[in-house]
């Protein structure tokens, strides 16, 4: 039995997400069916992590098992023929047998897309939050720099989901302004739900003047959801850089 990684990217906007859901069409259900096609059985993959409905990712790693003999090589081109537009596998490999598309990940980087001008681009239509007040990149860098490091960030995730711990540990977080677009762009060695959307809310209350930065190690040490921002919209959302110790898989 082989276990084959593959990398692909999609534009989450037509899906519910990753995760194989009863009534939803979902990036992994979509990936599965083409999947299983080619190799005449039924397949099941792994991924990553789990993006939220019209979250997208630049850069995502899956994993599935099979006995198929088609050459890692020629599985994008094979798997690509039977998969919509907006979702495509860009590479496979064959890796060890204890590889885990989410076990194995080490750290994962999420960047946020804000485009800031007076006029919407209609490019950028589910794919940046479009906001129309001029925004202060410095503050709101200040902001997010005060998420870097080891917290509990029950204050930054959504209220009702349950995890082992909320414990997290952020490598680096910060925001870069190109003309109108503005990124926000955070490292960890793992997410809570809603984690990024709600800490870029956050970072958008201090540029609006609701909070500080200096607010933020304050809420974080609350652990009081609602002292922090609101959870800004999944289009702007997008996977873009993972970590692994077999370097074949690691990139953005």
């Amino acid at each position: 039995m082989r276990n084959i990684a593959l990398h692909l990217m999609y534009n989450g906007t037509a899906y519910h997400g990753w995760q194989v859901q009863k009534t939803e069409v979902t990036v992994a259900e979509t990936l599965e069916k083409a999947l299983s096609t080619i190799c005449g059985k039924p397949i099941k993959v792994v991924g990553c992590g789990r993006t939220d409905a019209g979250v997208h990712a630049e850069y995502y790693i899956a994993n599935f098992r099979t006995d198929c003999t088609i050459p890692a090589d020629r599985i994008p081109l094979a798997v690509n023929t039977r998969l919509p537009d907006d979702i495509v596998v860009c590479r496979a490999f064959d890796v060890a047998e204890d590889f885990n598309a989410i076990g194995s990940c080490i750290k994962k980087e999420y960047t946020y897309r804000i485009y800031n001008s007076r006029i919407r681009n209609p490019f950028y239509v589910n794919r940046a939050y479009f906001y129309p007040k001029r925004l202060d990149e410095e503050v709101m860098n200040r902001a997010a720099r005060a998420f870097e490091g080891t917290h509990d960030f029950r204050a930054v995730r959504s209220v009702g989901t349950e995890t082992r711990t909320t414990v997290r540990t952020i490598h680096y977080c910060y925001v870069t302004r190109s003309g109108d677009l503005l990124e926000l762009k955070v490292c960890a060695n793992g997410f809570l739900y809603n984690m990024v959307r709600a800490i870029t809310g956050t970072v958008l209350y201090a540029a609006e003047g609701k909070l500080t930065p200096e607010d933020i190690p304050l809420i974080l040490e609350s652990g009081n959801r609602t002292l922090a921002g609101p959870t800004v919209p999944p289009g702007g959302l997008y996977l873009t850089k993972l970590w692994y110790e077999d370097e074949r898989l690691n990139g953005e």
